[in-house]
């Protein structure tokens, strides 16, 4: 079987929050869901549920499964589930990806084992994602992680070495480099599917051959995000430049400017749930609140939802 018979990612997914409630600190099930539903009133792909934006190094295991689950209970059908099972040791991964395909994700995105980074050989990293794969009883896609937090680069070889297993469908690539980005494509073999992971390159991402992305700065414009994959597909290109443009900034500034807190900040002023991460994150200055208003309001994003 293709590897694109087993999931098909074309399109924008969003890497989504984690919603905590302010008192307890612990998941709020209910906002999480109440996020979800209003995320999809626009054309995405689907969903990543516990990647880095979702404050995944902070979840324990429990809360992971009670987050897909309510993700499974919410999403339309014929949405995609893509969760983050990546952890440090190579059992706990496959431990927390069997987890997450028996609590209903559809893919895993699997991060690379990188606190004894010096031991990360390209045979030792092989070996492990190779491991997960043959055992998951999903598909399994390689993360590259944003590159400003710890972790480990992959070279475009050990991806294409990867990309020959039957069982790993694909790369989410958060470098922000589209040279790098079409070598994944060029060197993987057919049907390996390559999505980007910065909202600032999808368009000219899905024009060098991409198949979708799994961007933050959709949290905060998901019909403008969505739309782009959308138009794109649909050959309506200046259309999916104009929102690209629009978007743009958003991402630099508040996804690779702020963070977490700042993506939390801008949720609760278009009206979503955004509330504080997790310690030892810490929310928004107020300060950085009326910044990302002013950054909402040039993105016509405040009046675009009637606030």
């Amino acid at each position: 079987m293709a590897h694109a018979d087993l999931v098909k990612l074309d399109g924008t997914f969003l890497p989504v929050t984690t919603t905590f409630d302010p008192v307890t600190g612990d998941v709020d099930y209910a906002a999480f869901g109440a996020n979800l539903r209003r995320w999809f009133s626009s054309p995405i792909r689907g969903i990543l549920v516990a990647g880095s934006t979702g404050e995944s190094v902070f979840l324990d295991e429990g809360e992971r499964i009670g987050l897909i689950e309510e993700a499974r209970a919410v999403v339309p059908d014929g949405a995609t589930i893509i969760a983050g099972t990546g952890s440090e040791s190579t059992r706990h991964t496959i431990r927390l990806t069997e987890q997450a395909a028996d609590a209903g994700a559809d893919a895993a995105l699997v991060s690379p084992p990188a606190y004894f980074k010096g031991a990360m050989t390209p045979e030792t990293l092989v070996s492990h994602y190779r491991a997960v794969a043959d055992t998951s009883p999903v598909p399994v896609l390689i993360y590259q992680v944003p590159l400003r937090l710890s972790t480990i680069e992959f070279s475009t070889g050990l991806v294409a070495d990867l990309s020959e297993h039957p069982n790993i469908i694909g790369i989410k690539d958060s470098r922000g480099e589209l040279d790098l980005l079409g070598e994944l494509m060029d060197q993987s073999v057919d049907g390996f599917q390559v999505l980007t992971g910065s909202g600032s390159l999808l368009y000219m991402a899905l024009e060098i051959g991409a198949v979708g992305g799994i961007v933050a700065v959709g949290l905060m414009a998901a019909d403008q995000a969505a739309n782009i994959s959308v138009a794109f597909r649909e050959g309506r290109l200046s259309e999916a430049e104009r929102l690209q443009e629009q978007i743009a900034p958003l991402n630099q500034s508040i996804v690779a400017g702020m963070g977490v807190p700042g993506i939390k900040a801008a949720l609760d002023l278009l009206g979503f749930c955004g509330g504080a991460p997790r310690p030892p994150l810490t929310p928004a200055s107020e300060l950085r609140i009326e910044e990302v208003r002013g950054i909402l309001e040039t993105a016509d994003l405040l009046e675009y939802v009637g606030i």
